[in-house]
């Protein structure tokens, strides 16, 4: 590379990236002015694709060089090594006062492991019916059954799916049968603040259970 600034910024900014993002971010400068046989100039953390400082030019090395009046930078695309190992890359193509290309900048991280947690969370988040689990629609753990009345008797309600206020009577037994069929009133206390929350008197509310027993 003839200018020699821009290597040494380019070898820093490679330093750079390399150390915050640890070592399985490979970053290589490649001197587009040179020989084809040596393109790389610069690189840090060569074991993630095996290469080292000196060694040649890479596939998209080749195809820039080819019509390099229409290169554009490359972020985030998917490379896999001879080995199987899957990388996130990111090519940025550098040119020099002139406009003419002079260096390419190539970041690669290898994402094989997180690929494959990926694969294996997913199987483990799916459900029986092998969809994913939607972590808004699942059951809630509280720590004390007060906090877990308060759910149930606010899922009562959207099972209903208007406020208190409105609710006929038939509305308000459907509520309640809710209520009974997911436990509710084994929690002690249960019925004070059911009745409270539907306004109803505590007879009300037997009668309204009474009810549904009697209708199954």
């Amino acid at each position: 590379m003839e200018n020699g600034h821009l290597r040494q910024f380019l070898e820093q900014l490679a330093r750079g990236i390399a150390a915050q993002f640890g070592p399985q971010c490979e970053v290589t400068v490649h001197d587009l002015t040179g020989d084809l046989d040596g393109t790389i100039c610069a690189i840090e953390n060569g074991h993630v694709t095996g290469r080292k400082a000196g060694d040649g030019a890479s596939e998209i090395v080749l195809e820039t060089l080819k019509e390099p009046g229409r290169v554009k930078d490359l972020l985030g695309y998917q490379t896999r090594t001879s080995d199987g190992r899957v990388l996130k890359s990111s090519s940025i193509f550098i040119r020099d006062r002139q406009g003419r290309l002079a260096a390419l900048l190539c970041i690669n991280y290898d994402i094989t492991a997180i690929y494959q947690a990926t694969g294996m969370l997913s199987e483990f988040i799916a459900t029986a019916e092998g969809q994913a689990a939607d972590p808004t629609d699942t059951e809630m753990i509280f720590s004390n059954v007060d906090d877990l009345l308060d759910r149930l008797i606010e899922k009562s309600c959207d099972y209903i799916g208007k406020p208190v206020a409105v609710m006929t009577k038939e509305e308000k037994v459907r509520a309640i049968q809710y209520l009974d069929a997911k436990g509710a009133f084994l929690i002690k206390k249960a019925g004070d603040r059911v009745s409270k929350f539907y306004d109803i008197s505590k007879y009300t509310l037997y009668n309204y259970l009474d009810a549904e027993i009697a209708e199954n």
